[in-house]
């Protein structure tokens, strides 16, 4: 979170990441060309080419992978933290294998090389022949796109929903580049190492998606099952979990009929209710937890007041809460949420709640 815009603002930890990234890359490329100058006798320039292409497409498969890994295991929490930077990086690495392609083998005509690139094969009608660069540009021009609005203030001046919608269009560049490695260097590869490379990136990154909807579905299950209700008002309570459900300084996230999911946090022998989803980049906040009186959201670190959804001064984030008791040991909310920053008395937990 940030008083202010600024241009770049870097911390000790976004350096780190930043310095372990560039060495990433940088080590790469080098091994790439290193190997690729003993096995192969082709030109540099060609070896280059695909050592910038070969880092751009597994970069993009890393970052497709972050984000249900860190649904899936919490030990990867801190990859998710920077991963705008990891996306840049995988758009800057990819801008220059397209740079040094057109200008390999379209800078040497008397044609602009970008109308030599878009003009000298238009045969679309072709499987075989498809100029496969196409889907390429397409591909780098969502990425630009991406990184162009990776920072803070386009989020703010966006609105978090708008911001999110755009940078959901990775999969899509994602399903481009496939194709544009499938039509384009599978071709020219006879090789089945290559499709099988291909084939299993794709099986990886489906293969943790439909994980991290699996046991997004399963948690949803048991607080379905709980709910009295298939339409809730302002003046219906329903029963969300028992009180015992929750750890201390964490959450329980549910899914209520007609409701998003809601985080209930329990704290100090006190409990209150939230939505789930953060007003930064829609974080998971029920996965956080409350350090210093205020909940965490495991993502980037944005905070909110448990009872009134505030962030603490000078930041002015507001997200949704809702009306909690306890009754019996068993949590009971009204799954209608209240307006943003709206404050609600937490519920107290007693020893006479648990009986029944």
């Amino acid at each position: 979170m940030s008083v202010q815009y600024s241009s770049v603002k870097w911390n000790r930890n976004k350096r780190i990441y930043d310095i372990v990234l560039a060495s990433a890359i940088g080590t790469y490329l080098g091994l790439f060309f290193a190997v690729g100058k003993l096995a192969w006798t082709g030109s540099d320039e060609i070896l280059l080419l695909r050592a910038l292409g070969t880092c751009a497409f597994l970069l993009l498969h890393i970052v497709l992978c972050i984000g249900p890994l860190a649904r899936l295991d919490p030990r990867f929490l801190p990859l998710l933290y920077n991963r705008r930077h990891l996306g840049v990086a995988t758009f800057l690495v990819g801008l220059a294998h397209g740079a040094l392609a057109t200008g390999y083998y379209h800078g040497f005509g008397n044609v602009n090389p970008l109308l030599s690139l878009l003009g000298t094969n238009t045969n679309y009608g072709s499987v075989s022949a498809f100029p496969f660069e196409t889907f390429g540009i397409i591909a780098l021009l969502i990425l630009f796109v991406m990184a162009a609005t990776s920072h803070d203030f386009w989020q703010r001046n966006l609105s978090p929903s708008v911001w999110k919608s755009i940078h959901m269009a990775v999969y899509p560049a994602y399903g481009f580049l496939v194709l544009h490695v499938a039509l384009g260097a599978l071709h020219a590869e006879q090789s089945p190492i290559y499709l099988a490379v291909l084939i299993l990136g794709f099986v990886v990154v489906g293969g943790l998606h439909l994980a991290t909807a699996f046991k997004e579905r399963i948690a949803d299950t048991p607080a379905k099952s709980e709910q009295k209700i298939d339409t809730p008002d302002a003046e219906t309570w329903v029963d969300a979990c028992a009180v015992d459900d929750i750890p201390e300084n964490r959450a329980k996230i549910v899914c209520l009929a007609g409701c998003e999911r809601i985080a209930i946090f329990r704290y100090g022998g006190k409990i209150s209710a939230v939505t789930n989803v953060c007003a930064h980049q829609r974080g998971p906040l029920g996965e956080g937890k409350i350090i210093e009186g205020c909940i965490t959201c495991p993502w980037h670190g944005w905070e909110y007041r448990p009872h009134n959804g505030q962030s603490p001064p000078p930041f002015h984030e507001r997200i949704a809460t809702f009306r909690v008791r306890v009754v019996g040991g068993r949590v009971q909310v009204i799954p209608v949420p209240l307006p943003p920053g709206t404050l609600v008395e937490p519920a107290v937990i007693e020893e006479e709640q648990y009986v029944a």
